[in-house]
């Protein structure tokens, strides 16, 4: 009998050692936070985008006048996009009333989820169970051999490990909200400074007889000239537009720059690039003309998301 009591005490201090040695060598279950890729920064960095676009509608109502052209041109998309946006097979066929839509769904994919990057749930670690001393008794040797029978050892419930992201110590803390501070829009920021940097030049030669004026509605410059001189392209993108179905403007060539902005040159007697076609900045692209003009003239706008900016921003314009 003793000699069983005395193997028992040993199997115990056995049991008490190696679970001692498991629990000290566990790794600690420390969270981490990636602050590049957190989901408030970047949810900090799609409200500034969105904001560049707040004042573009959804969709628009065609109204008596319109042409998919002029809508196009007025929020800053190329005809042949909007159509394609809208399913419209003959830009030249819609009606009043109906409604265009300006941007994709926002059920698209495109649309949910932007900036948060998805990242699979980490498995908690498990921890052994903490060791528990009896005093000897003859219920704890009947635990004793319980334990000794059992396949498993019972786990004591551990509290949950924290989830990733969520901060548990200060110096984390202090960097994650400095990198948040950092993300904040600044609302009194120039946005002019944010847009794509693009190299411009002047259109054509010739006096100034018209500037911009949001005060007048005059949507652009005019610079006088002979028939038949050269009018430039201004900067370097893609023909978006070629023809004369905007009402005022004559023969009138658009270019589309970037995502931002576009240029148009107006009132020309001859136009000298296709639709699609990419052009160079100073390229030769019409000859200046009056085709629905009072006078020999270019009619110069720049407009950024479709809305009319003033082209003395990006051109050195001389009185």
């Amino acid at each position: 009998m003793k000699l069983t009591r005395l193997c028992s005490w040993l199997l115990m201090a056995i049991i008490m050692a190696g679970c001692a040695s498991i629990t000290s060598n566990a790794p600690a279950n420390k969270p981490s936070v990636e602050v590049k890729n957190s989901p408030i920064v970047e949810t900090v960095a799609a409200k500034k985008a969105k904001r560049s676009n707040e004042w573009r509608p959804e969709t628009y109502v065609v109204q008596k006048g319109d042409t998919l052209y002029s809508i196009a041109f007025n929020y800053g998309f190329g005809y042949r996009e909007l159509a394609e946006l809208n399913g419209i097979q003959n830009p030249s066929a819609i009606s009043i009333g109906q409604t265009i839509r300006l941007f994709p769904n926002k059920a698209t994919p495109s649309a949910t989820g932007v900036g948060v990057e998805k990242k699979p749930t980490e498995p908690p670690i498990k921890e052994q169970p903490k060791l528990v001393k009896y005093p000897y008794s003859t219920a704890a040797m009947a635990l004793i051999d319980k334990i000794q029978q059992a396949p498993h050892p019972e786990s004591i419930a551990q509290p949950s490990p924290a989830p990733i992201g969520i901060v548990q110590d200060n110096n984390t803390s202090a960097m994650v909200a400095k990198e948040v501070e950092k993300a904040k829009p600044d609302d009194n920021a120039d946005d002019e400074k944010e847009e794509p940097a693009l190299d411009w030049s002047m259109p054509t030669q010739g006096k100034l007889i018209a500037h911009f004026s949001e005060s007048a509605n005059r949507k652009g410059i005019d610079i006088a000239g002979k028939l038949g001189q050269p009018v430039l392209a201004s900067a370097a993108g893609k023909v978006v537009y070629s023809g004369s179905g905007l009402r005022g403007y004559g023969k009138l060539i658009i270019i589309k720059h970037n995502a931002t902005y576009l240029s148009a040159y107006a009132h020309n007697d001859k136009i000298l690039v296709k639709e699609g076609q990419s052009v160079t900045r100073g390229q030769k692209i019409a000859a200046m003309g009056s085709t629905d003009a009072d006078q020999v003239k270019l009619h110069f706008e720049v407009r950024r998301l479709g809305k009319p900016v003033d082209p003395a921003k990006f051109l050195s314009l001389t009185k």
